[in-house]
């Protein structure tokens, strides 16, 4: 399945990036921990020209201990600041100790001048990645608005906690993708509206990827047989969970539909789609 899906309104909020880069000292740099290389948007990387960036690994609780150490090492290695957060904990207090670490040099300017000074920043990332869940818990309260479907922040939003106001903005893609298979992981994450997507295509492309990842995902979660072809797997699923249409047959938009959703849930357990490479 061929997918390309760039809506009009992230045009738009490319360019109020643009216009408030000269408004901030750095960005926060919000990554799905799934998909770490297909989260890394050129777009941003050009907005990063000149400025600093903090990346935040978001729902590092949905893969492995070892996985999301493997990319830490390979971003330390690369001097690229980070921090490892779970958006949906609560307590993101790390990214703001982070931030201001990054900028301790200016912050200290300063203060040896008698001034304290807001550490301002842009939050960035791709759609759903978890940008206003991380804001609304390092805030406490929910101001920014979430959701889980893309597309959610539409404008920019300025907030403020301990001595740093942050610029929300809205989830932005590309405007065109040249790996598929970076299009498919953002896509398995709910970085791409599901309305522009076949659904079951791409259920059963997941299954073909995910079963050589983790072989034995589909067979824990679902109580199915062993079985390397896909389309005997999609069956199976669909068998087990009772998923028919009238007259027996397979009803494959509802498989597909759950599959997916219970990968973005992390019910098929920690998987990540992408390796840190050494």
């Amino acid at each position: 399945m061929l997918i390309q899906w760039f809506p009009g309104h992230m045009t738009k909020a490319i360019r109020l990036m643009e216009a408030n880069l000269r408004l901030v000292d750095a960005l926060i740099y919000v990554i799905d921990a799934r998909a770490v290389a297909s989260c890394i948007n050129p777009v941003f990387d050009r907005l990063l020209a000149g400025k600093r960036a903090l990346y935040v690994f978001n729902k590092c609780d949905l893969v492995e201990a070892e996985d999301i150490a493997g990319w830490c090492d390979r971003f330390k290695r690369e001097g690229k600041a980070y921090v490892k957060a779970v958006g949906t904990s609560g307590d993101c207090s790390q990214i703001a100790a982070g931030l201001r670490q990054l900028m301790a040099d200016k912050i200290e300017k300063y203060s040896k001048k008698g001034a304290n000074i807001s550490v301002r920043a842009m939050v960035v990332g791709v759609p759903n990645s978890g940008k206003s869940t991380i804001i609304n818990a390092m805030l406490k309260r929910a101001k920014a608005v979430t959701g889980d479907r893309p597309g959610v922040t539409r404008g920019t939003q300025w907030l403020s906690v301990d001595g740093i106001d942050f610029l929300d903005t809205p989830g932005t893609l590309w405007s065109k993708f040249e790996d598929q298979k970076v299009a498919h992981h953002l896509a398995y994450i709910g970085s791409i509206k599901d309305d522009v997507l076949d659904c079951e295509q791409l259920a059963f492309d997941f299954i073909d990827e995910v079963k050589y990842l983790y072989p034995d995902c589909f067979k824990l979660r679902y109580g199915i047989g062993d079985s390397e072809d896909t389309l005997e797997i999609f069956d199976a699923i669909a068998a087990a969970r009772g998923y028919r249409l009238k007259g027996g047959e397979p009803d494959y938009d509802r498989t597909a539909r759950m599959i997916i959703d219970e990968f973005r849930k992390g019910k098929l357990g920690k998987l990540s789609l992408e390796k840190a490479q050494n």
